[in-house]
């Protein structure tokens, strides 16, 4: 896609996109969960949505209504569900769900017409309990993007709103040195060997609460990673754990996060290094919402990793006391997921 044709689709800086909802009446509750997701989407993060529930204010010819829809919009949401499926796809019978037949056969031929920039305005939706198999097959739900959305919440949407904005959710890094690149003295440079972190090295020190082990981060199963997980109190503030490069490796990865299957879903953890001793930039992580670390470490000696979460009861008397109130200990559950050496 073109830049000109990206525009397109993407409103201006500042203006809430048009946004049109199309979807079939399969029953009650499912006309109410749609006008529910609309109205959050309108009223709770500022899109104009354009629903015909808040359309019906008297006789109206709802195939032409349903063309100023389908044309004016910025974006056009597809609602799945197995009704709009079968009046979509042409398996209906024709006096069922005639609106919903006629604004798929728009959406088929908008799709036809200019796939690029069709994929990028229809969006195919699975509100909470609907599945990926009712979307229609011509939306393509397996190779191409999807949003299910779990719960009408600025979270619940966040992929939605990157969709409408065009921003993503995290910016691309600038790209560092090339670890493998030819030195200034012409010599050939081998290529870097990743080695386990976990499995090369021992660490020099390292805070009571934190255990080598495996780790859920957003999904994926890393099986040598540094938990940090107290489990009854934090016997300190902060989780450190240090290695001695010994100035043989040139860099430094790992994905850092909130475990999957952290009680407190909603908890902020922090992940910092140090390399030699200078702090690098502190990143924030929330569940679902891991950090990429890398780093240069050329000639480090000295390599420490840091993790803590606000708020954490350092105190194990003081957490004795809130745990017997029923208060939160706000106790990390963090990972520096898969840390890999470059040799």
């Amino acid at each position: 896609m073109t830049m000109e044709q990206q525009e397109e689709v993407t409103p201006g800086a500042g203006k809430p996109p048009r946004v049109f909802i199309t979807y079939s009446h399969d029953d009650e509750r499912h006309r109410d969960l749609v006008r529910e997701f609309a109205t959050f989407l309108r009223a709770g993060a500022g899109i104009d949505v354009r629903l015909d529930q808040w359309a019906d204010d008297g006789r109206r010819d709802w195939s032409l209504w349903a063309i100023e829809q389908l044309t004016e919009a910025d974006f056009v949401l597809v609602i799945a569900s197995p009704d709009y499926k079968r009046r979509a796809e042409g398996t209906e019978v024709p006096h069922l769900g005639r609106g919903a037949q006629f604004e798929a056969a728009m959406i088929r031929d908008n799709i036809t017409q200019d796939l690029p920039r069709a994929t990028r305005r229809i969006l195919p939706v699975v509100l909470p309990g609907r599945r990926i198999e009712e979307i229609p097959s011509f939306l393509n739900a397996h190779s191409t993007t999807r949003y299910e959305i779990k719960e009408f919440t600025p979270a619940g949407v966040a992929e939605l709103l990157v969709a409408f904005t065009g921003v993503p959710r995290f910016a691309v890094p600038e790209i560092g040195t090339f670890i493998g690149a030819r030195p200034a003295d012409g010599t050939a440079k081998p290529t870097a060997k990743p080695v386990l972190l976990t499995a090369a090295l021992r660490p020099a020190s390292c805070s009571s609460d934190v255990r080598m082990t495996g780790a859920e981060i957003d999904g994926m199963h890393r099986g040598d990673s540094i938990v940090y997980r107290p489990s009854l109190f934090a016997n300190e503030p902060r989780a450190v754990v240090e290695y001695n490069l010994g100035r043989r490796y040139t860099g430094f990865e790992a994905v850092a996060g909130v475990l999957d299957d952290a009680a407190d879903a909603g908890q902020l953890g922090y992940f910092q290094v140090f390399l030699d001793n200078v702090p690098q930039e502190q990143v924030e992580v929330r569940m679902g919402r891991p950090a990429w670390m890398r780093y240069d470490v050329v000639n480090v000696l000295r390599l420490k990793l840091v993790a803590y979460r606000p708020g954490t009861t350092a105190s194990p008397l003081l957490a004795g006391v809130l745990a017997a109130g029923g208060q939160s200990n706000k106790l990390p559950e963090l990972a520096w997921g898969n840390p890999v050496l470059f040799e």
